[in-house]
């Protein structure tokens, strides 16, 4: 596996629009692909979709720290041209682009839609317990047959809302995923290694909007408890983008258009 150095993500681009560019990160198990039907309803802007490392045409990549990947979002825009756009980030993705934010220095930033990220822990025996936790895990995926180890996964209290078709149809749809290399991100990335990023974000001179599902209640409390900008959809749990797409692509394109210039 490559350890990041200046290669760029594997992403893909649409240009057909016009507008501040709109760049989608997804959580650990996603892809780039699976933004799509958002970008179909979000409105006249042009998106940059992006596989992470170890997931989708990035599987070979390794990012060993929150800032490798954050100078990869840069190299990556670079390489495509983008100086103003909106980063949107559901999960780990919403974590990497409130890091982003926070400490990438980046000119060209308009704003973060952030979809159930945590925005970190805030005791350091808060953030060893989770490393160790999610070092656990890691090394559980990369023993464990993939498909026993996602069904648990897929049990976990945020995917409480998933019914039992939703949870098999999930597993089913990341049987072909590289466990090891999805198992590096878990652990580089863990939110033990997260700095707390609450307080630099509320410093931020851009908008943030925080969008959750109304089921997803750990979320919702993390919003509120830090005062996001918070828009909650009806119907939805954790994963609020596959769950009600036309209500998530709606909460985008009318904060877009608040902050429009």
């Amino acid at each position: 596996m490559t350890v990041l150095a200046s290669r760029k993500f594997a992403a893909q681009k649409g240009t057909q629009k016009t507008g501040p560019w709109l760049v989608w990160l997804h959580g650990l198990w996603g892809c780039k692909e699976e933004w799509q039907p958002i970008i179909n309803n979000t409105g006249n802007y042009p998106s940059l979709v992006i596989d992470l490392p170890g997931h989708g045409e990035s599987v070979s990549l390794r990012a060993e720290n929150f800032e490798q990947v954050n100078q990869q979002i840069h190299v990556t825009l670079s390489a495509n041209g983008i100086d103003d756009y909106w980063l949107i980030g559901y999960s780990l993705g919403g974590r990497l682009a409130m890091y982003h934010a926070a400490f990438g220095k980046p000119a060209g930033l308009r704003g973060l839609i952030i979809e159930a990220g945590n925005s970190g822990l805030t005791t350091a025996d808060e953030r060893n317990a989770r490393l160790r936790h999610d070092n656990h895990l890691a090394q559980q995926l990369r023993e464990r047959p993939l498909a026993d180890f996602l069904y648990d996964w897929y049990r976990q209290g945020v995917f409480a809302d998933l019914s039992e078709a939703q949870r098999q149809q999930r597993v089913a749809q990341h049987l072909h995923y590289n466990a090891c290399a999805v198992a590096d991100m878990l652990s580089d990335t863990s939110l033990g290694h997260q700095p707390d990023l609450a307080d630099i974000l509320k410093q931020l001179t851009v908008p943030l909007l925080y969008i959750c599902g109304e089921r997803d209640t750990k979320f919702c409390a993390i919003a509120h408890a830090h005062q996001f900008t918070l828009r909650t959809i009806p119907d939805a749990g954790h994963n609020t983008h596959q769950a009600n797409p036309a209500a998530f692509a709606h909460a985008i394109r009318t904060f877009l258009s608040l902050h429009s210039v």
